[in-house]
């Protein structure tokens, strides 16, 4: 199908909708400052082969979705928008995917909205209250060197660099790292975007308080499964534990060597833990 602008008060959200209509539907939360292109096209392949329909869209402030001048929104806001992306594709309830910040907007689903997930995956994130089990491992270095990475690149292809290099240390040091998949993933979000200015918009929301937390998780009986990266800087181990822990109808699965992406060495492992965990619900 054609992509779809959606109406959702004071934004305008771009969406597309892929594969079988009559499918049951997945619904893809991108992470922070991330549109719908951070979804490998080949990964979503996968999910289309499983006989899905499958929604992916830009959050406000990323790809081809409304720029808001003045970023006063908050998590609350992020969700309503997944709630008018499901409404204007006629999803009464979705099996939600959501990656890093697209797992904490799952959560809010979740709990908000129960009737309207039917069930969640929550990939390369932590639980509402940030939460962890153990005390993180030490990825100052690689911490340090993608600060050293913020400044935006003067034209589109030293940008291009910047971005390879920035997911060379989200990526981690186990898997094979391919930069050629890399920069692809990225020329396609330029192309998407339309520019190669980054989008930042998000970067305020980590200094946000999330509505819920620990309690209001333990509430929630949706079938959720966690897929946690072990060489994660962002979200180590601990953190799923510490989700898992809390959500009462969770499973975890660690996936060794994985770090803060989606890289297509691991794309038939991830999609077929998602489509087993579909199915099974």
């Amino acid at each position: 199908m054609a992509p779809r602008i959606v109406d959702a008060g004071q934004v305008r959200l771009w969406s597309e909708e892929l594969g079988d209509q009559e499918g049951a539907p997945i619904f893809l939360i991108m992470g922070a400052n991330a549109s719908a292109m951070g979804w490998p096209d080949e990964f979503v392949g996968l999910l289309l082969d499983g006989g899905h329909r499958v929604i992916r869209y830009d959050h406000r402030d990323t790809g081809q979705s409304t720029t808001v001048a003045d970023a006063t929104y908050d998590f609350a806001d992020l969700t309503q928008d997944a709630l008018a992306v499901l409404d204007a594709h006629g999803v009464d309830s979705a099996h939600v995917v959501g990656v890093s910040m697209g797992g904490l907007i799952g959560q809010l689903l979740a709990v908000d909205h129960p009737e309207r997930v039917r069930t969640l995956t929550l990939a390369l994130t932590g639980a509402l209250d940030m939460g962890s089990t153990e005390e993180a491992p030490d990825h100052g270095e690689r911490i340090s060197r993608m600060i050293a990475l913020a400044e935006p690149g003067a034209d589109e292809q030293s940008e291009l660099d910047r971005r390879v290099a920035l997911w060379r240390e989200l990526h981690g040091d186990v898997l094979p790292f391919n930069a050629a998949e890399y920069r692809r993933l990225e020329e396609r979000a330029i192309a998407h975007a339309g520019t190669f200015l980054p989008a930042t918009g998000h970067v305020r929301l980590g200094a946000s308080t999330l509505p819920h937390g620990a309690d209001d998780l333990r509430e929630v009986d949706t079938p959720t499964l966690i897929l946690q990266g072990s060489e994660d800087p962002f979200y180590p181990l601990g953190f799923g534990r510490h989700l898992a822990g809390l959500l009462p109808n969770a499973r975890l699965r660690e996936l060794e060597g994985l770090g803060h992406s989606i890289p297509a060495v691991m794309h038939s492992v991830l999609a077929e833990a998602i489509l087993d965990h579909v199915r099974e619900h």
